[in-house]
């Protein structure tokens, strides 16, 4: 069966309600944050192959597999970055309602669902992916403050941008000072997400927020 109707087999629309969080409400950030948050910060890999074979071979599990998180996670990664949104949204969905937030996965299909949210220009939405997970448990993840900056600025809420990132900054100085680490410290972003980054950085420094 071809590749595409493979994908429109594995939506299937009836089954695959759509899940995107509700309002969040976001605290103000602490001083200093050092948890690596390691099982978060992944990519959600169930098949190692990529592109078309990835997406064939994945569809074809979630037609005989109806319960397959990981599986419908990658899938709907691969189909946001492809440009099909609403696919990507739906296998999300599937992905979440089939996993107990207790599980490993849970936190890191999270995290890559509001990533891919924010890769579509859905800014609000991948904020609200990124505070529910923040709040489902007590932790200071090193990719809150950056993550947090960009995803602030690019809905227009620049002074608590500044704030968040002031946090990355007394977590690590030597690393977020300035901007010549990004690629780095920030491999798996886009350069448009490190110019966000970027423009949020000049205007922490030109008035650095002082901590309470």
């Amino acid at each position: 069966m071809p590749i595409r109707n493979l994908l429109l087999a594995t939506a299937l629309a009836a089954a695959l309600a759509s899940g995107t969080a509700g309002a969040q409400s976001l605290s103000k950030p602490n001083e200093f944050y050092f948890d690596a948050d390691a099982q978060t910060v992944k990519p959600v890999i169930a098949v190692r192959e990529t592109g078309e074979a990835a997406m064939e071979r994945l569809a074809k599990i979630l037609e005989r597999k109806p319960n397959a998180p990981t599986e419908a996670a990658q899938l709907a990664h691969l189909a946001m970055q492809a440009g099909r949104n609403e696919l990507g949204r739906q296998l999300y969905a599937r992905a979440l309602r089939e996993i107990d937030s207790g599980s490993s996965y849970w936190r890191s299909i999270n995290w890559n669902y509001a990533w891919d949210l924010y890769r579509s220009g859905a800014f609000d939405e991948a904020f609200k992916q990124w505070v529910t997970l923040h709040n489902a448990r007590s932790v200071n993840a090193a990719w809150m403050p950056p993550t947090y900056a960009v995803a602030l600025w690019s809905l227009g809420r620049k002074d608590e941008a500044v704030q968040w990132y002031a946090a990355a900054v007394r977590t690590e100085p030597d690393q977020w000072r300035d901007a010549s680490r990004y690629a780095e410290l920030l491999p798996q972003w886009r350069a448009a997400d490190r110019g966000t980054l970027a423009e949020v950085q000049k205007a922490w420094a030109i008035d650095p927020p002082t901590w309470p």
